[in-house]
């Protein structure tokens, strides 16, 4: 999120390289230890496909290789919870440093998308056959039209949310966008996320209060004030969270005192100001392994009722063994939304992996959002994020229109680009701009726009 008077853009561009011939070290085979693969849902033109590695055996598996043959006309796209090398239509995945070692009677899996309609034969498992082999595709047969989300496995948190949410970024500082007090934030936002906490001298810990800039550019505004605020927005059934990050934000949760340091700090900030919950934005670095750690520790204090939401940069979700998307994953059942920030990217794959689209299209945004969508996250975990308009972002501005078609590109199957998703998510959660501040700066096209067509959603 930018928070500075000068936008400053880093522009992330997507280089899609041409893997030659690679040599594999194996690790040593384990005796009894198998590689099984089932497709785990097929639309015709692509499928999701699963290889779960056991080991049947008395020794513990020290690292695994799975090596398979894909038919000309079908690809490897998106891959998670492994590394991936190729040769041609030979594909090499390989475990990540947390899943390398398999207990005797322990399995691991990894998971991809396969463009096209072949499947996997030749299968090794470390230079060995799979033996349980590469198991029969269960296919279903194409449909002409985009198949629904199945049902998702596990239920929403108990968050008390709408179905389809606007969430907006309110200033903690001063800049060039109109200066608000928070309860001036318009009625059109579900969820408001205060920008930001900021890092102590404890690795871990944040801290909050009322800047300084903003409260003079105000006229005055105190710490009792924003508290109150918080109520009065609570009041008219809005979700008031705390964001810790930005742009220039310096929290570090790397090790368990950090993540203690992190939940014990948020929750302090939660009773003091009454925040519903917290959002991650962390755009210099994390560690998903600690922040799932603090997590789901300031989830055991707060209760049910705790809304987690993320905000991770474009390039932070293009793989789910990237650190932003592990840390989604693995927290899974208790995370609330990821808003991902769909702009100040530049070209970037979609979740075809065939081609790197243009950010400020319909296609960048449904192409990325279906990443998220068919890598593992319910629908209702999913927002689309957006500036709101001239002077929020450096790259990636649209008009709330395009928010909108995508949505229903989404949601529907209708209004979409050139580019068209495996199926519909009718569940998707919405939809989150940078900022209100900007918003209002703009005349509110965005929330003005937005908000009515999150209603008119499956």
């Amino acid at each position: 999120m930018k928070r500075s008077r000068s936008l400053v853009l880093s522009l992330v561009t997507a280089v899609v390289a041409a893997v030659g011939a690679v040599w594999v070290a194996m690790p040593a085979f384990a005796a009894g230890a198998t590689a099984s693969f089932v497709k785990t849902s097929d639309w015709g033109s692509g499928w999701e496909g699963k290889y779960t590695i056991t080991n049947g055996g008395g020794t513990t598996v020290d690292g695994w290789a799975v090596t398979f043959d894909l038919p000309a006309g079908t690809t490897v796209g998106s891959y998670w919870d492994a590394l991936l090398t190729s040769s041609g239509q030979r594909y090499t995945f390989t475990n990540r440093s947390w899943n390398g070692s398999i207990a005797p009677g322990a399995s691991v899996s990894f998971g991809f998308l396969g463009n096209g309609p072949g499947a996997p034969a030749n299968c090794q498992l470390n230079g060995a056959s799979c033996g349980d082999g590469t198991a029969p595709p269960t296919t279903a047969p194409p449909t002409t039209a985009p198949p629904t989300t199945p049902p998702p496995t596990s239920p929403p948190p108990n968050t008390g949310l709408p179905k389809h949410l606007l969430t907006g970024y309110w200033h903690n500082f001063d800049n060039p966008a109109v200066e608000l007090r928070l309860r001036d934030v318009p009625n059109e936002y579900d969820v408001v996320a205060v920008a930001f906490a900021e890092a102590t001298a404890t690795p871990g810990a944040v801290t909050f209060a009322v800047d300084p800039g903003l409260s003079a550019a105000l006229g005055g505004y105190t710490d009792a004030d924003f508290s109150a605020d918080v109520r009065a927005l609570q009041s008219r059934g809005k979700k008031v969270i705390i964001s810790v990050g930005g742009e220039t934000g310096r929290v570090a949760v790397n090790d368990a005192a950090s993540a203690a340091a992190f939940s014990d700090s948020v929750h302090a900030l939660i009773q003091r100001y009454g925040f519903d919950g917290v959002d991650i934005d962390l755009e210099n670095g994390l560690n998903p392994t600690y922040m799932a750690q603090a997590l789901r520790s300031l989830r055991a204090e707060v209760g049910s009722r705790l809304i987690i939401a993320m905000a991770p940069q474009t390039i932070d979700m293009q793989s789910p063994g990237s650190g932003y998307f592990k840390l989604a994953l693995d927290i899974k059942d208790i995370l609330t939304v990821v808003n991902t920030q769909f702009y100040n990217s530049g070209a970037m794959l979609g979740c075809d992996r065939n081609a790197a689209y243009a950010q400020g299209t319909v296609n960048f945004i449904v192409a990325l959002a279906c990443i998220q969508l068919e890598a593992g996250l319910r629908p209702d975990q999913v927002g689309l994020g957006l500036p709101a308009g001239p002077g929020a972002a450096g790259g990636g501005v649209v008009a709330p229109s395009v928010v909108n078609a995508a949505l229903d590109c989404l949601a529907r199957g209708t209004n979409c680009g050139s580019f068209r998703p495996p199926r519909t998510y009718p569940g998707i959660r919405g939809a989150m701009t940078w900022s209100v501040n900007w918003d209002v700066t703009n005349g509110n096209a965005f929330a003005r726009t937005v908000a009515p067509h999150l209603a008119t959603l499956p």
